[in-house]
């Protein structure tokens, strides 16, 4: 069950704005395709079965069941998946206290952390609708390699969840892998009640049952008593470009970081969007006059309720949000230009990754940009933030051990009075990455890169993943430059003296 706190008056609800969004919310109800217009016709038509998923997924209950007895016996369970394939797993995973490593890099030292375990207690979900996905296909392809040099039975450690019919679901079952298939009518951001958030669930021994019954029982209320969630989307919908979000106090990590995905790549688009900002606490994110959300306490808009409530409830906002801005909430048209740069680079470097020469290098910090120093650098990238804009780090790091470096979104926003984003590349891409290139033009983007002092070899490509982390990191400077926006890159020679030279330098502002 959810509950709502957002501030409408009775002047905004006799407009036609709330109007609109209460038309939308009725027709969302019976899954009308045209709700966004008709260029969202045809997406919209195999995007909305994620409205059943609270009463429908519970046909897999049977199959999960047996899925995880047949896997008790692994104490190391690996996510290999990107977005909405690994956003809402890892949120429920935190949430209920579960060990899952998230494998949604192509850093090498992150990879090393995904092989902690012992191989013959691991198990590795590999989670894509189609199994294209570079990253998750690299994962796939690299544990594979290690399952069989140790001499392990690839059926017994690797499940595979995918759409029916899929390249990935094909080859898969062709090994004699299980697979357990997702509703392919349902898009990867709204997917965490489908096969690709409960699969996982289940096997790390979450009851996925009082998930569905959890968001069962909050879709049934927000139909019955439509106004709070209606006023929730309108106080969205006519908000400026920022919100904050926090985790603080609500006992679902990571709930932030998963709605961030859901509403930064669904609503920013053809310059317009709602850009959420995750913030440590309730004292944080001031900058940009957001509207500040939380899931408890006193914020300006609080939606509470647990997990399962909270994610057909977003994923409902979300929804009509888009009627409101008139876009399309299910399409995410600018993700594949970083993707298309990246294999331009790899195809340009043919497996062997070039030496970079810094202009500039200050103690541990290559500088790729303007200034002298790391301060100076710093300093000219912020005096080019447009006006009214954002800062987004972009760190292409370990976020299991170079953490520290999260530091610096709060000392930058209090530094420059600016909304800044963190996020970890190249998970980004699959989330605020469509917004960095749809939404409002007026993003400043501060890229973060580190020498790697290991490597592994991806089976069947000739670049190992320090290459492909690189690749990914360039293209997509290259699909932002290509807008002409203020980017500058700091490479960490040093990874742990790189972030705190960097901090300091920051702190020096």
């Amino acid at each position: 069950m959810s509950s709502f706190m957002c501030k409408v008056s009775p002047t905004d609800r006799d407009s036609a704005l709330y109007a609109r969004i209460t038309d939308a919310h009725q027709r969302l109800a019976k899954k009308d395709p045209t709700i966004w217009g008709p260029d969202a016709v045809a997406e919209a038509t195999i995007r909305l079965n994620w409205v059943d998923l609270p009463e429908k997924s519970r046909e897999l209950l049977p199959a999960l069941d047996a899925l995880a007895a047949k896997h008790r016996d692994k104490k190391h369970i690996v996510l290999a998946g990107m977005g909405g394939s690994s956003l809402g797993p890892e949120v429920i995973a935190q949430t209920y206290g579960k060990d899952l490593f998230i494998l949604d890099s192509t850093d090498p030292h992150y990879v090393e952390n995904a092989l902690a375990g012992n191989l013959s207690e691991t198990l590795v979900i590999v989670s894509s609708k189609s199994g294209s996905t570079i990253e998750t296909a690299s994962a796939r392809a690299f544990f594979a390699g290690e399952f069989e040099k140790a001499g392990l039975s690839l059926s017994d450690h690797m499940v595979i969840v995918t759409d029916p019919g899929s390249p990935l679901d094909k080859e898969s079952r062709a090994q004699g892998l299980s697979v357990v298939n997702a509703d392919p009518n349902v898009g990867g951001r709204f997917s965490v009640l489908s096969a690709f958030g409960l699969v996982p669930s289940a096997l790390i021994g979450v009851d996925i049952s009082i998930l569905l019954d959890s968001a069962n029982d909050a879709k049934r209320d927000f139909l019955a008593n439509s106004q709070p969630i209606i006023d929730c989307a309108y106080v969205i919908a006519t908000a400026g470009q920022y919100l904050t979000f926090t985790d603080e106090n609500s006992g679902m990590p990571g709930l932030s970081d998963w709605i961030e995905q859901l509403v930064a790549e669904s609503t920013g688009k053809n310059q317009v969007g709602r850009l959420p900002v995750v913030v440590e606490n309730a004292q944080e994110g001031s900058e940009g006059e957001p509207l500040r959300i939380s899931f408890t306490g006193n914020q300006e808009c609080v939606v509470s309720g647990d997990l399962g409530a909270q994610f057909i409830t977003w994923e409902w906002i979300t929804a009509l949000v888009g009627a409101a801005l008139e876009i399309d909430p299910f399409n995410q048209p600018n993700v594949t230009e970083a993707k298309e740069q990246t294999s331009t680079l790899l195809n340009e470097w043919s497996g062997r990754l070039p030496v970079f020469t810094a202009m500039v290098v200050d103690k541990s910090i290559g500088i790729f940009g303007a200034g002298n120093s790391s301060i100076e650098s710093l300093q000219q990238f912020i005096s080019r933030i447009p006006a009214h804009g954002y800062i987004s780090i972009m760190a292409y790091l370990d976020r299991a051990d170079d953490g520290a470096i999260t530091e610096l979104r709060k000392i930058l926003a209090r530094k420059t009075q600016c909304p800044v984003t963190f996020g970890w590349g190249p998970r980004f891409l699959h989330s605020t990455g469509q917004f960095h290139k749809g939404g409002q033009r007026n993003g400043a983007f501060l890229q973060i890169t580190g020498a790697c002092d290991i490597d592994f070899e991806i089976p069947g490509k000739n670049f190992g993943f320090q290459t492909l982390l690189m690749a990914q990191a360039l293209g997509d400077g290259r699909a932002l430059e290509s807008r002409a926006y203020p980017l500058l890159r700091l490479h960490l020679n040093d990874r742990k003296k790189g972030i705190g030279e960097l901090l300091e330098a920051a702190r020096q502002l």
